[in-house]
């Protein structure tokens, strides 16, 4: 044992396996099995385990020292070899991992990000409020509250010019009393953000939802906006006021840790974005396009 190192209680050192010290342990366990093989030679079965030199090392290969072996291929696995064997390592430590203690947790967490790679949640939000404002704005109408510049030709008839709709945007946000106040912060900013960049910042109405429904916030900044609750959640009730409002939204974003009831269907003429808080949020429902926030 060197010099100056306590260890706790009697420990099992090498001379009491009649062994020299500074070997590996793969060393001394095969020379313990060696002389465990070998119970008919009596007193010479234990001296087995005194004969251990560095030779007789269990060699576990490159992997477990980075030292290349003879016979390797130069540079290790090709990469699509390796990522299988990374991926078949995390499947084997999430399921070692079922049983409570086994695995440590910084490896299931590594585990779990190679086999859940994480997506950026701000470019995935953005694309969808892009896309479900841009499904909206492109969807030209005939209306007859500006007639066509083409009426003079027809006569008595008043023909109806094409209407392009600029869409209204409700975020409905859930302040029950399982939500954080700085993660929901963040995600609003993000959403003024998004509706600033689009050019729709001064079209945002907010709703704070629980069980009950406070009264709809026209703001045109996330400072401004007013989050009072803290009881239970229902966000069907949110929805539903929002698809009450007057003018109607085109878009709502319902910003939720997900441990809410939802409606079976969704509002006619009205499009859902759901921003899931937290990494154990769960799902959102079909009809609606789920966004997963994660805290940075």
């Amino acid at each position: 044992m060197p010099a100056g190192l306590d260890l706790p209680g009697r420990p099992v050192l090498p001379r009491d396996l009649r062994a020299e010290d500074g070997l590996l342990a793969e060393q001394y366990f095969d020379g313990i099995r060696r002389a465990q093989q070998a119970p008919a030679q009596g007193a010479k079965g234990g001296q087995e385990a005194g004969n251990l030199d560095r030779s007789a090392q269990c060699d576990c290969g490159s992997g477990a020292d980075g030292m290349p072996r003879p016979g390797e291929q130069p540079g290790g696995l090709p990469a699509w070899q390796a990522e299988l064997l990374r991926r078949q390592v995390a499947q084997d430590v999430l399921a070692h991992g079922k049983q409570p203690g086994t695995v440590p947790a910084g490896l299931l967490r590594w585990a779990q990000e190679v086999l859940s790679p994480k997506v950026n949640w701000r470019a995935l939000l953005a694309a969808e409020l892009r896309r479900s404002v841009a499904e909206v704005s492109g969807a030209v109408d005939y209306s007859y509250r500006r007639p066509s510049r083409r009426s003079a030709v027809a006569g008595q008839v008043v023909l109806p010019a094409l209407r392009r709709p600029v869409p209204e945007v409700a975020v409905v946000c859930d302040t029950s009393g399982s939500m954080t106040a700085d993660l929901l912060a963040m995600v609003l900013a993000e959403v003024e953000g998004l509706l600033r960049a689009l050019g729709l910042a001064r079209r945002v109405r907010v709703l704070a939802c629980d069980t009950a429904v406070g009264p709809a916030q026209r703001v045109s900044s996330a400072r401004q906006v007013q989050l009072t609750g803290g009881g239970g959640t229902d966000m069907g009730a949110g929805i539903a006021a929002a698809a009450a409002l007057r003018p109607r939204p085109a878009v709502t974003v319902v910003l939720t840790d997900g441990y809410t009831p939802w409606p079976a269907e969704p509002p006619k003429g009205m499009r859902i974005v759901v921003g899931l808080l937290g990494t154990q949020a769960p799902d959102a429902p079909p009809w609606a396009r789920a966004v997963r926030v994660e805290p940075d």
